[in-house]
């Protein structure tokens, strides 16, 4: 089984591609394309033409993995676009609101950075937890 874990590129193919292509053929897409070499181990998704079915092609520095889902009923509405038309990064958590056939960007995640506030001085003593030690322990966690 395969993971998609938040520290994995995911790319999504804008344009549909030919569902009858299998590993090899996803992978030139990859090369050809989409201008990314298939075996840096990065997630690719593509749509089919119908909007009914999506496939995922993901190298795990053995071999490839090909994952197709069709749905049962009603289509993928939403797809990313890209400023480029052939390409368009997302997040591992936006890949899970595709599946479900889901809009991310009507999701209410948080964004996947934001500026960290004006930095803080030192901790004034009565901040610090009892025991005086930085994490609360009392000294004694680490004594074998």
């Amino acid at each position: 089984m395969i993971a998609i874990t938040p520290h994995m590129r995911v790319l999504v193919a804008v344009e549909p591609v030919d569902f009858r292509a299998g590993i090899d053929g996803l992978a030139q897409q990859c090369r050809m394309v989409l201008q990314e070499d298939p075996f840096r181990g990065t997630v690719f998704v593509f749509r089919s033409r119908s909007h009914t079915a999506i496939k995922f092609l993901i190298y795990d520095g053995q071999g490839f993995w090909l994952c197709h889902k069709r749905l049962s009923r009603g289509r993928f509405r939403y797809w990313p676009k890209a400023a480029d038309g052939v390409v368009s990064e997302v997040l591992t958590h936006e890949v899970q609101v595709l599946l479900s056939a889901g809009d991310p960007t009507r999701s209410q995640a948080p964004p996947p950075w934001r500026p960290v506030g004006a930095k803080q001085g030192p901790r004034s003593p009565a901040a610090v937890p009892r025991g005086g030690d930085e994490a609360g322990l009392g000294g004694r966690a680490c004594v074998p």
